[in-house]
């Protein structure tokens, strides 16, 4: 398993640093209508769960994530840089209860996401509230500063109804009302 994540991971940095394609992160969004008797029992109840796929490509432009330089990312190099990667990430989405209540976004791991134009890292969390957000209120930049033509692609789900939207330095910032 490894070495195919491996392998995977390889040829899809490598074969995309010849060709340009757009710059896309996928975020997806669940809300948690009925939170968990592990998340009652804690101090902040999950609300929502999330999974962030962000392209490996664009973030060895930003983090420099290939350390020996020789345009293949390894599975190793990604291994070692996940904190930069979560640090830089998470820097970049902000989740907010429109009602006042705090919300913090928790980092739960990292993984490797194949997606028809390679591979991406994806990052799973958990937004957790003091108190009944009331709605969320969305930040979005990822790369905006760097990269204005980026988007961010919103799916929110909060059971049978599945809401989308285009995220872009035009569109940064939303409303989620799960």
């Amino acid at each position: 398993m490894r070495k195919t994540l491996l392998a995977l991971c390889t040829l899809a940095v490598s074969a995309g640093a010849g060709a340009h394609s757009a710059s896309d992160a996928y975020l997806n969004i669940v809300s948690d209508k009925s939170p968990s008797a592990a998340a009652a029992a804690s101090s902040a109840a999950t609300v929502l769960h999330g999974q962030w796929d962000i392209a490996l490509r664009d973030l060895e432009f930003v983090l420099k994530l290939n350390d020996r330089g020789d345009g293949e990312l390894t599975w190793g190099e990604v291994r070692r840089h996940q904190a930069e990667i979560e640090k830089y990430a998470y820097a970049h989405l902000h989740i907010a209860g429109v009602s006042g209540g705090a919300c913090s976004i928790e980092p739960t791991r990292q993984m490797i996401d194949e997606h028809a134009d390679g591979a991406y890292a994806a990052l799973f969390f958990d937004v957790k509230c003091e108190r009944s957000p009331g709605g969320f209120a969305l930040n979005y930049d990822l790369f905006f500063s760097i990269d204005p033509s980026h988007r961010g692609i919103l799916v929110m789900r909060s059971g049978n109804e599945v809401a989308t939207a285009l995220l872009s330095p035009q569109n940064a910032g939303i409303t989620l009302n799960p």
